[in-house]
């Protein structure tokens, strides 16, 4: 445990905050620290084939260690962190023997993780909590996840009683600006399937998600001196706002859960001249989602009959889509995943992610990649926190499900 705390505050302590604004890959140099720092420290531990990419993305492998053919398999994690909130100079907090109440994280600046808010951490009473001191997000999301298969592997690796095919692992850059697989080489990569350790609470285990898109709607407006305005003035920021009134109220973030779908309005920009609203539209439904797509154009079409101008206009792009359409015909991958949790007396959560995940992208690249816990909560801000007993849970995932595959095709 001690082994694993240490390693993971290695990795929380480098700072890898990615950028949507840069279209460089990586979108920031800072990626390549903690990359350069895991390339050495898979050297180290002993696994082979160890390789850092132009593109920041580090892969190595685990030979098999037995004589029949067994699948090769792979575990995916992403190095970058969040550009939601700043993960400079992370300061780790570690409460031991948690007792299922509130968590001062910093009594300075009255920052508490609030126990009755956010409820989940109740779970978790007596284990051991990784908190920030609320300045940063901790990053568990996803070196937690790393943490998880470099500790898996040297583990295989000192205990090679334990029996398992070719292991490839994939550390991305990237992810959280929706970047993290356009560069990934599935064909070098090699492996049949994949898992990302890119989930939540114990137990989750995913192979839904959304079917996504971004959505740009500019507002042409025409300024002129307010003083002589009438009837020549269009005010892009005022006309916006029926754009804006004209989608479902409810179908917003914070006003659905589950399967069901949104309209996300996460950004204005603009004046009187010109204004940009920028939305993500997300749905499981690939039926539904191309419906919202078209109330979006049908909107866009009627208003600007409505105003008799061709004020408004839109640009939609596809960002990803739901990857049980090729992972329901290898539901065995999801099968030996919840079997590995089993054997660890956690039941698996079968969830369909309100979001996605590089295993979205890869899946549809050739790679099916189903969604495994890594164990954080609260991602992608001050409230997040790890228990290190989560950590160690996934680990064990991981060893289970090399030791169930390899066993599996030694029946076959």
């Amino acid at each position: 445990m001690q082994h694993i705390l240490d390693r993971f505050i290695s990795y929380i302590t480098v700072d890898t905050q990615s950028d949507p604004n840069n279209p460089a890959f990586p979108s920031t140099e800072k990626q390549w620290v903690l990359a350069r720092m895991l390339e050495k420290e898979l050297k180290a531990i002993g696994l082979s084939n160890v390789q850092l990419d132009q593109n920041c993305y580090l892969t190595a492998t685990l030979p098999s260690n037995v004589s029949h053919n067994v699948p090769v398999i792979g575990f995916v994690a992403h190095i970058d962190t969040s550009p939601d909130f700043s993960g400079k100079n992370v300061h780790p907090q570690i409460h031991k023997n948690y007792d299922g109440g509130n968590i001062v994280l910093n009594a300075e600046q009255n920052i508490v993780l609030d126990a009755t808010y956010f409820d989940d951490i109740q779970q978790y009473k007596g284990q051991t909590i990784i908190t920030t001191d609320g300045t940063t997000l901790l990053g568990a999301d996803d070196k937690a996840g790393i943490t998880e298969i470099v500790t898996a592997m040297e583990y295989l690796i000192n205990h090679p009683e334990i029996k398992h095919g070719t292991i490839r692992i994939c550390f991305t850059p990237d992810e959280e600006v929706g970047k993290g697989a356009h560069k990934f080489d599935v064909t070098a990569y090699g492996a049949e399937w994949a898992y990302t350790m890119d989930g939540s609470q114990v137990g989750e285990l995913e192979y839904e998600n959304f079917n996504a898109a971004s959505a740009v709607v500019t507002v042409q407006g025409k300024n002129v001196h307010p003083g002589y305005a009438k009837n020549k003035m269009v005010n892009a920021i005022l006309i916006a706002q029926q754009f804006i009134n004209g989608l479902p109220a409810n179908e917003v973030p914070e006003k659905t859960t589950d399967y069901e779908g949104f309209y996300h309005l996460h950004d204005i920009n603009g004046d009187v001249e010109k204004t940009t609203l920028e939305y993500i539209v997300r749905d499981h439904d690939l039926e539904k989602f191309e419906a919202r797509k078209e109330t979006m154009k049908s909107l866009v079409s009627s208003l600007n009959q409505k105003i008799g101008d061709d004020i408004f206009s839109i640009e939609l792009k596809d960002q990803y889509f739901n990857m049980k359409e090729k992972i329901a015909p290898v539901m065995h991958i999801v099968d030996i995943a919840a079997e590995a949790m089993e054997k660890e007396n956690i039941e698996p959560i079968y969830k369909a992610i309100r979001g996605g995940t590089d295993g979205s992208q890869l899946s549809f690249m050739g790679l099916p990649c189903p969604n495994i816990f890594a164990g954080g909560h609260n991602f992608h801000g001050k409230y997040e926190y790890v228990p290190l007993e989560s950590i160690e849970k996934a680990t064990k995932v991981i060893v289970n499900i090399a030791e169930i595959t390899a066993n599996k095709y030694k029946q076959v």
